[in-house]
């Protein structure tokens, strides 16, 4: 009898675990797809129009709307990093030197050498601003896409709670219509099966 009632009230016990993680998942998912989307909005970002080669490619259904969502700022990542594209002549940060080259002004490659670099008028060198804006743009788009990382786990989230959510009600089902009962039918023995059969 004690092992019986032992089974079902801990039977009981891991279905209202389940069931608190469960919902305890699904409210902690919401919330962060919430805050996320909320800080998006608060940032006031928006695409370009259709024209802009970036947004056509990456963005076109969203064109001049505000980014709101974390798929969303994944795309608006995309068409960031497309224009630091441009801008660095196709070359990334590792490919670009610290100062504006004095042979090439022009040259986005830039030089390292400050012996060879462009000078100011206080004979400093020039910073390579196509590298310096490389460095913004990878700043940007590396919180965009945290934005879309952090819903996607949200979701996963909510994915995970409604299936412990479900585990723990059908599990709970299962203990109150007693399936975890001890069965009090013994099978019968050899020898007094073979005495029925007689």
């Amino acid at each position: 009898m004690f092992g019986k009632t032992f089974s079902e009230w801990g039977g009981i016990a891991a279905s209202v675990v389940l069931i608190g993680f469960g919902v305890g998942a699904i409210y902690m998912g919401i919330d962060g797809r919430s805050t996320v989307r909320d800080s998006l909005k608060a940032e006031q970002i928006t695409f370009g129009a259709a024209d802009d080669p970036a947004v056509a490619e990456f963005a076109s259904q969203w064109a001049e709307q505000q980014v709101t969502t974390g798929t969303q700022a994944r795309a608006f990542a995309q068409v960031i990093h497309e224009h630091a594209l441009e801008g660095s002549d196709g070359l990334t940060y590792s490919q670009m030197g610290r100062f504006v080259a004095a042979a090439d002004p022009e040259d986005a490659a830039g030089t390292s050498d400050e012996a060879a670099a462009l000078k100011d008028e206080d004979g400093n060198p020039v910073p390579n601003s196509a590298r310096n804006s490389w460095v913004t743009a990878t700043a940007l788009s590396t919180a965009l896409n945290m934005s879309y990382m952090a819903e996607q786990v949200a979701l996963f989230g909510i994915v995970v709670g409604v299936a412990l959510l479900l585990a723990g009600i059908g599990f709970l089902i299962l203990t109150l219509s007693g399936a975890l009962r001890a069965s009090t039918a013994k099978a019968p023995t050899g020898a007094t099966a073979t005495i029925a059969r007689a």
